[in-house]
């Protein structure tokens, strides 16, 4: 059995356009039904969510047979979280709140087996489909991507120095922190807080990675783009349901008062 390619990574390094969901709700049946929808990638999130390695491993498999990639983000810059995230069976992994070099060297270190990093080896995981990929220890790192958020003003002073970091694949502009962190907690509209985006969104390809961003609103996301976004998270599954129930309610609510 051969090594699984990493279609995202590839396509990313490719500069090629991807567009993703954002997974939040835990349900397998959700995970499959967005899969099947034709979105390139989706995030699979333990940031935000109440969701351990077991549950990504089952939702992982609820991918399988899609033409669809995953990432998955851990809560933290954790390696041990990373490593069970890894041998679940993930190829691509977003790092939230990474501000300095030395942050992004252990995620690096965290994807890594030694001797180059701290990946822990385990004899019979999913990711090696349980020993049956040949060499699985010297060759997973080929295959796995690494993406790193700018959540922080302390990381947009830093882009060049942490996208110089060997073994990063891309940085994830995260709107609705960054805007805290420049003083508008709740605003991601402030004027400001999209200045930064557009900014950051240029200096990270232009730094030779790929950049990734997360919104809903259409308006930015076709700025985003335009700057040089390519791998772009569209819509959250939580929010978009409410959305749309809340719509399909307000076209009706017409029938109780005549």
């Amino acid at each position: 059995m051969d090594l699984p390619r990493n279609a995202l990574k590839h396509a990313l390094a490719e500069g090629l356009q991807q567009i993703g969901i954002w997974n939040s709700i835990r349900d397998n049946a959700v995970v499959e039904m967005l899969a099947g929808c034709g979105f390139d990638w989706m995030l699979i999130d333990c940031e935000h969510t109440p969701r351990g390695e077991a549950e990504v491993m089952a939702m992982l498999q609820a991918l399988q047979g899609y033409d669809i990639a995953a990432m998955v983000r851990p809560s933290r810059l954790d390696a041990s979280e990373i490593k069970r995230i890894l041998d679940v069976g993930a190829l691509n992994i977003l790092v939230p709140y990474v501000e300095t070099v030395e942050q992004a060297e252990l995620a690096v270190a965290s994807v890594t087996y030694a001797p180059k990093g701290i990946r822990g080896v385990g004899g019979s995981t999913r990711a090696s489909r349980y020993g049956a990929i040949p060499n699985y220890t010297q060759r997973a790192r080929e295959e796995i991507g690494l993406f790193l958020q700018v959540e922080t003003r302390a990381t947009l002073d830093r882009i060049e120095v942490i996208a110089a970091v060997p073994g990063v694949d891309g940085m994830f502009v995260g709107p609705a922190d960054l805007a805290a962190s420049l003083g508008h907690p709740g605003n991601m509209n402030h004027p400001e807080v999209h200045e930064a985006i557009i900014d950051a969104i240029r200096r990270i390809r232009a730094a030779g990675l790929a950049a990734g961003f997360l919104s809903a609103d259409q308006g930015l996301l076709e700025k985003v783009v335009e700057a040089g976004s390519n791998f772009t998270a569209v819509d959250v599954d939580l929010p978009l349901l409410r959305r749309s129930a809340l719509e399909r309610l307000d076209a009706c609510k017409h029938w109780k008062t005549g």
